[in-house]
């Protein structure tokens, strides 16, 4: 496998309350190769301005660390109005942050958890609204050179994400892209390997993050895991990546709890029309893989509210897993 830098996501280090001056220092410290800004921890009276944004990028090119940029948006509704919303200024603005640090993607994530609302609109209609909004991005992300990649999240499947891409007109590194969310996928009733190779194109960054899926009395249940110590395949995925985008970068994303699948209930699992008989299997397997690491003593949900006593100890042993199936020496 090529050797791929491996970095961390902010969001996996919120509890510490750190500034980016801070996290690309913590990066340093604890043999990170760069930093992914999901979100960014200001300090009281300073502006996000070009002045700022470039001497973080000095900052980071000093210590050989990538920057990769968030506060991206791609759903033009609020969703917890049904309203339409203009995300055009935000993503220009957020574009513009990307160009400023030398970064050439900006993460898109609108947290939307549409199939669990019954009132939500259908997928078609979410990604008709997409496609005509994000259509009249295209001049103003190839003025800037900026690919905007929407997260594998809680919204979309590949599958959708792929139609997507095709009622935009878009074609792979041009404008629109994929942040691949390793575990997310699982969520998404998607087996996270045969998903990532499906998207593997349009990949254009990554939030790296292991995972387990019980099978309970209501459903599906899934939870993040420990880097290595859950059911995601990442050895596959990495080789994948490095095979197609030989650059691109390993960004680690961690954090706690757990989120319920109600696949018992027909109208939800009718919101999955992609979802084969194959695939179904395959996340079975998995589920019996979690359980038998589960009774095991080797892997185990843990609560939201643990995250910040245990968060950077865990990630440091994160990216040190990570970097040892870059390796390969997964053990």
């Amino acid at each position: 496998m090529r050797k791929l830098k491996v970095g961390v996501d902010s969001y996996s280090l919120k509890p510490l309350d750190l500034s980016p001056f801070e996290l690309l220092e913590w990066a340093v410290m604890n043999e990170a190769e760069g930093v992914q800004f999901s979100e960014i921890n200001v300090p009281p009276g300073t502006a996000l301005d070009r002045t700022f944004l470039q001497e973080l990028r000095s900052y980071a090119e000093e210590n050989r660390l990538y920057i990769e940029w968030g506060g991206a948006e791609h759903i033009p509704l609020h969703l917890d109005t049904g309203k339409a919303k203009d995300i055009f200024a935000a993503n220009r603005r957020a574009a513009e942050q990307a160009f400023h640090l030398g970064s050439s993607t900006v993460r898109s994530c609108s947290g939307g958890l549409m199939r669990w609302k019954k009132e939500s609109p259908s997928t078609d209609e979410f990604l008709r609204l997409m496609a005509a909004a994000l259509r009249e991005h295209r001049p103003m992300l190839r003025d800037f050179g900026v690919v905007l990649a929407i997260e594998t999240h809680f919204e979309f499947t590949s599958f959708e994400l792929l139609r997507l891409f095709d009622m935009c007109g878009a074609t792979p590194g041009e404008y629109l892209g994929i942040c691949l969310d390793t575990m997310n996928l699982l969520t998404m009733l998607e087996d996270p390997v045969p998903a990532a190779r499906r998207l593997l194109p349009w990949i254009v960054t990554t939030h790296v993050k292991d995972g387990g899926l019980m099978l309970t009395g209501d459903g599906f249940v899934s939870f993040t895991a420990e880097a290595a110590k859950g059911v995601v395949d990442l050895a596959a995925i990495f080789e994948s990546l490095a095979a197609v985008h030989p650059k691109i970068t390993l960004t680690v994303e961690d954090h706690g709890g757990d989120f319920l699948i109600p696949v018992n209930d027909p109208e939800f699992l009718a919101r999955f029309p992609d979802l084969s008989v194959p695939e179904l299997v395959r996340l079975l397997g998995l589920s019996v893989r979690t359980r038998a690491l589960m009774d095991a003593g080797k892997l185990s949900v843990l609560p939201r509210d643990r995250w910040p006593a245990v968060c950077e100890q865990r990630v440091k042993r994160d990216i040190a897993a990570v970097r040892r199936i870059v390796v390969g020496h997964p053990g």
